[in-house]
């Protein structure tokens, strides 16, 4: 490639937290422009703050199951916001002096692209950025993701990226770079047609422990907690036969047995979604291990689609039940009613899913949230035979709860999104006791 093209380094930062794990995640934005970029000709590096595989760690991580795992941790000075809370802080992901390396070693480059996750992760996210300007004076540095998105005014006035892009970022950040870098080629794929995208650049990883899998962007659900739908505007999906494709080309390639699906309503119009892809998996005889972390919906899940995500490898099954008690419901969420979760495991069950690989997810830190009904709701999913899973709740801005979060938090919430972390249970006038909390834990592990 000529070296005059454009060089654009891509960065996945670190996370500052009380508590992260590697359950599935990957920067599947940032490395889906990765792709796009090499697609329209630029050179691309890439770091990866949280790269548990970086050989010079790697042996000192066990590995979890599935290609999961724990990320290298630090202890570090809680936020000040943060310091009245009995927990250890900590950057998660590989040392700053192996960042600093990478930096080092990295050809200049024209334009630094940073993404960003949870709206509290920021504090890992203004230090990397720090360490760019260092390091790279003069470099342009683009931030988008998650929290640039959904926090965008807080990121203008405190980041010290040089643009923050809000949004799908995939279309904005073509045009973005051009203008920066004066680099035009033309669109070699449309922004709004999922099935034109090339597939994300995971080779850039020092490894492919898995391989998330996106259908489809957006959800047609507005569920109060879920910012799925200021985030994608639109629900889209590809077609059935591009997400087979792309299935078959990391098996094929680079040996990946593990796949977790992200998205937000896999199920939703399954005759003609999910069922031919499970029916591609099974035809072509693809032997790998599948998971649905981000939850599936209840009402969409039929007999027939139960047997085919058996049948096709599904390994890991979350179910997005949220809460047992239906009545006054629908101020939450519409995707669930009376009956319908204890007929779905029923199905999964005939199917030949057993209780260790089914989970359903409960909210616990809600807003008001009658802690009775979460014991009552913990106690109804073991009896079925699943596992409960806390989804302990963050206080989202643009979700239909936020304003009762704000409310009935003892933090000012709009002030500072460090107020958003899930860990300190932001939504409660007074602090959960830890006796509390260590009760429902425990009140959810299977015998």
């Amino acid at each position: 490639m000529p070296k005059d093209t454009p060089h654009i380094l891509l960065i996945n930062p670190w996370i500052e937290d009380f508590a992260a794990y590697d359950f599935w995640a990957r920067p599947l934005g940032l490395l889906t422009i990765a792709g796009i970029l090499r697609m329209h000709g630029y050179r691309i590096s890439y770091i990866d703050c949280l790269d548990r595989f970086h050989p010079e760690i790697a042996n000192t991580l066990k590995p979890g199951s599935f290609g999961k795992g724990h990320y290298l941790k630090q202890p570090i000075a809680k936020p000040d916001a943060l310091r009245d809370v009995p927990r250890t802080y900590s950057r998660y992901g590989i040392p700053e002096a192996l960042v600093r390396k990478a930096l080092e070693v990295c050809p200049r480059p024209d334009v630094v692209l940073i993404t960003s996750l949870m709206t509290y992760w920021y504090t890992g996210l203004f230090h990397l950025i720090k360490t760019i300007r260092k390091m790279m004076p003069g470099v342009p540095i683009l931030l988008g993701g998650i929290y640039a998105t959904l926090c965008y005014d807080h990121a203008v006035a405190h980041a010290g990226a040089d643009e923050v892009l809000s949004g799908e970022g995939e279309g904005a950040v073509m045009q973005t770079l051009e203008r920066l870098t004066g680099f035009a080629t033309g669109l070699q794929f449309l922004p709004d047609d999922l099935n034109s995208y090339p597939y994300p650049a995971l080779d850039l990883q020092s490894t492919i422990p898995y391989v998330p899998i996106l259908t489809g962007r957006g959800c047609p659900f507005q569920c109060a907690y879920c910012a799925s739908g200021f985030l994608n505007r639109q629900f889209k999906r590809r077609s059935p036969e591009h997400v087979l494709e792309e299935i078959l080309y990391w098996q094929e390639k680079y040996a990946v047995k593990d796949f977790a699906f992200y998205d937000d309503a896999l199920l939703i119009d399954a005759d003609r979604h999910i069922l031919p892809i499970l029916e591609g998996i099974v035809r072509h005889g693809i032997s790998a291990r599948f998971h649905t972390p981000n939850a599936i919906h209840i009402r969409s899940l039929s007999k027939e689609v139960a047997r085919l995500l058996y049948r096709a490898g599904l390994k890991t099954i979350r179910l997005g039940l949220e809460s047992a008690f239906f009545e006054d419901r629908s101020s939450l969420d519409r995707k669930v009613g009376p009956d319908e979760f204890e007929r779905a495991v029923s199905d999964l069950k005939e199917a030949g899913f057993t209780g260790e690989a089914m989970g359903a997810y409960l909210l616990f830190g809600l807003p008001g949230q009658d802690i009775g009904q979460l014991e009552a709701s913990i106690k109804m999913v073991k009896a079925c035979g699943v596992k409960p899973v806390l989804a302990q709740y963050s206080p989202i801005p643009h979700t239909g709860l936020w304003e009762d979060a704000v409310k009935a938090s003892r933090y000012d919430l709009a002030s500072d999104p460090i107020f958003h972390n899930n860990s300190i249970f932001p939504c409660q006038k007074d602090p959960f006791s830890w006796e509390r909390i260590s009760y429902l834990k425990k009140l959810t592990q299977v015998a």
